[in-house]
This record gives C-alpha cells, structure tokens and sequence, in this order.
C-alpha cells in the first residue's frame, strides 16, 4: 500500500512538473506574441511620422512643443483631409 501511495505522489510531482513547462511555454509565447506586436507597432509609427515629417516638414517644428505642433497642425488640415481622402484609405469608423 505504502509503495503504491509512493508511486502515485512521484506521479503527481512528475505531472506538477510537466504542467509548470507547458504553463512557463503558455506565457513565454503570449510574451513573444506581445513583443512582436508592439515591435510591429512601433515600427508603423515610425514610418509614418518620419512620413507626417517629409510631407508637411514637421521636423522644422520645435523641439519642446513638437507634440503639440503638430497635433495643431493636423488639426488644422484634418477636417479638409478627412473630407476629400480617397474612399478606399476611409475607414467606418473614425479615430477621435
């Protein structure tokens, strides 16, 4: 009896075990999945304010209020661009 006991708490250890490896896997991968999105993201931003730079010449703005610059400045021009964008770049839904 004493050695069945024994098997079974060597089984449930060795189960345990096997469940933290595919739990640790579970959250490694949802941590690769993340930091790939958010690689994948930053590098869109990117592009596109080196974009909003080059065509509206942003970069000329000045360093402490360059955020805000240019919030004012695409601001300014939103409502005309919004108006007149090609319909396949218009999306249902827009991003207040």
């Amino acid at each position: 009896m004493s050695n069945q006991y024994e098997k079974l708490a060597e089984q449930q250890a060795r189960l345990k075990q096997k469940i933290e490896r595919e739990d640790f896997k579970l959250r490694q991968s949802k941590y690769y999945e993340n930091r790939q999105d958010r690689k994948a993201r930053s590098r869109r931003l990117i592009q596109k304010g080196a974009l909003l730079e080059k065509y509206f010449q942003a970069d000329n703005l000045s360093v402490e209020q360059s955020v805000e610059q240019t919030e004012e400045l695409l601001k300014t021009f939103a409502d005309y661009v919004n108006a007149h964008k090609p319909n396949k770049l218009k999306n249902d839904q827009p991003n207040n």
